[in-house]
């Protein structure tokens, strides 16, 4: 792996994730750094429903196997010239990522843009990380929706 600009990338799975994933995968390509997908997770203890209860070890594992689709899928676009690595790491995301990002070059995240109107640019863990982090932040917005034409 690089030991160049190492680019730490928030991965939940989600569009959004996915487009942050690709903007850091861009980047570092360009300057020929690496980058480190991290998907942060946590176990309630709930049960819902009938089903039973997950574990903590079986959280883990989804979260596992969710980025290591992500680096995979990003992996298979660009090929041997990036280095990829992936990790689950518990905790709430804002924590996880600004603690992993902590001396890296940049930490990029994905807005989902879904959210209410005080976070119709940033979601939650995004303004979060951008308050706790120590290195630069992208945050890369959804795309703007167009209206249907009548």
């Amino acid at each position: 792996m690089s030991t160049g600009h190492l680019i730490v990338v928030g991965v939940d799975g989600s569009e959004g994730g996915r487009r942050a994933l690709d903007w850091a995968a861009t980047e570092a390509a360009a300057r020929g750094g690496s980058v480190r997908a991290v998907i942060a997770w946590s176990w309630n203890g709930l049960d819902y429903g009938p089903v039973a209860a997950v574990t903590p070890m079986e959280e883990n594992a989804l979260a596992a196997q969710v980025v290591a689709a992500e680096v995979d899928a990003l992996a298979q676009r660009y090929g041997s010239r990036l280095a990829i690595t992936g990790e689950a790491i518990e905790g709430s995301p804002a924590d996880v990522l600004t603690a992993v990002a902590h001396d890296t070059d940049l930490l990029v995240l994905g807005s989902h843009g879904h959210s209410r109107v005080r976070h119709t640019v940033l979601g939650s863990v995004s303004e979060s990380c951008i308050r706790k982090a120590t290195c630069p932040v992208v945050v890369i917005p959804a795309p703007v929706r167009q209206p249907a034409a009548v």
